[in-house]
């Protein structure tokens, strides 16, 4: 079977629909280090790798799903967007010195 070339920061698909992303790729030791997009991590040797018969795919549109990140690890308040004031829930209190 003709893998597509192997390349780090490349998306694949495997034959069972899952995809993946080529983090590592050793051709002296021959290996091949993937990031499942659930997060998973996984090291095969090229034979295993000619196994999994991999598709090239796009990126995914949502590609932090496989470095499972929160809304909170992107640092900003996505609720609010950019330029908009946030009220200060404190406002409606009266100064009382």
């Amino acid at each position: 079977m003709n893998s597509p070339k192997i390349r780090i920061g490349g998306w694949f698909k495997t034959v069972n629909g899952d995809n993946l992303e080529v983090v590592a790729f050793d051709a002296d030791e021959g290996t091949v280090e993937v990031q499942f997009y659930d997060g998973t991590v996984e090291e095969y040797d090229l034979e295993d790798w000619e196994a999994l018969e991999v598709k090239t795919i796009a990126p995914p549109e949502d590609w932090s799903g496989s470095y499972d990140l929160s809304r909170d690890d992107y640092g900003v308040d996505l609720d609010h967007p950019a330029g908009e004031t946030i009220p200060n829930p404190l406002d409606h209190l009266e100064d009382t010195d």
